[in-house]
């Protein structure tokens, strides 16, 4: 990770950021002519201000460092080095498919707030997917209310007009139907599927068992792009001050996450696109 290798892993994952959210825009938007709802857009999604950054708001980079760290110790500790490997290869798969898809719902999460014409989303579930993300599947959330996801989620989101909703064909029971036995089996275990097919509700059967996956967590504001020269920097324009123990001067004011700026902002939409504005996710 010091060397030429960990550099190009890190620019394939910021690539890989940019890319994703260089399309939400276009994707909200086709949505929403798709639907016949016109456009009123309030705004324009920044797509390099979602690259770099990790979901919890560090840089990317000391994220993407640990699965190297854990290799380290694990080779220490006596792990054979074929399985250290293994472990820190499948660590760092993973965390960078998250990070990929993380930038890709946050940038589409902030594009559908610029567009005004949007007021809800859907959640899509694609096979194979874990039970918690199978019951979620076809459920409608307000367009600002954030996205319930595990590491290495890969569920999407469907915008949607007020003019438009229909019954989505991405529904809990559709999915589990077209799911083989052996799926069946892995993802909600024998008593599970014993359970739901003498009547249980899936619902209740999943929750039972709440703890088979977690949701990505951490804190919501973020030093990342606060610098002179940064996007967030030059956005707050807040002033700059010198932290000790950092090399470069940093916003006198945090720099919000999106997620946190659509939560504090309880559904005002204008509010939320001078918050984005402010804090540079769309301009």
């Amino acid at each position: 990770m010091s060397g030429d290798v960990g550099k190009q892993i890190i620019n394939a994952v910021l690539l890989g950021q940019l890319s994703a959210a260089r399309g939400a825009q276009a994707y909200v938007t086709g949505a929403m002519l798709a639907q016949g709802a016109g456009l009123e857009t309030l705004g324009t999604v920044n797509p390099s201000a979602f690259a770099g950054l990790a979901s919890d708001g560090r840089p990317l980079a000391t994220l993407l460092y640990l699965p190297a760290i854990n290799t380290a110790r694990a080779l220490a500790a006596g792990m054979a080095p074929n399985a250290a490997m293994a472990m820190g290869l499948e660590q760092m798969a993973r965390m960078t498919a998250t990070q990929i898809n993380d930038a890709s719902r946050v940038a589409t999460s902030v594009a559908m707030t610029a567009e005004s014409r949007c007021v809800s989303y859907v959640r899509v579930v694609k096979l194979p997917a874990c039970a918690r993300c199978i019951i979620l599947a076809g459920r409608q959330y307000t367009y600002s209310e954030g996205f319930k996801r595990h590491p290495k989620c890969d569920c999407g989101m469907e915008p949607m007009s007020d003019q438009e909703w229909r019954d989505s064909d991405s529904n809990p029971k559709k999915l589990y139907d077209a799911m083989t036995p052996e799926e069946r089996l892995r993802r909600f275990g024998a008593a599970g599927v014993d359970a739901m097919a003498n009547g249980a509700d899936m619902s209740q059967v999943v929750n039972a068992r709440r703890g088979m996956a977690t949701t990505t967590t951490g804190k919501r504001v973020t030093t990342e792009g606060t610098t002179k020269r940064g996007i967030g920097g030059k956005a707050l324009n807040s002033g700059f001050e010198k932290i000790p123990g950092k090399r470069y001067m940093r916003a006198r004011e945090a720099r919000l996450m999106p997620e946190q700026i659509l939560e504090n902002a309880h559904g005002d939409r204008e509010l939320q696109v001078a918050l984005l504005k402010k804090h540079g996710y769309i301009t």
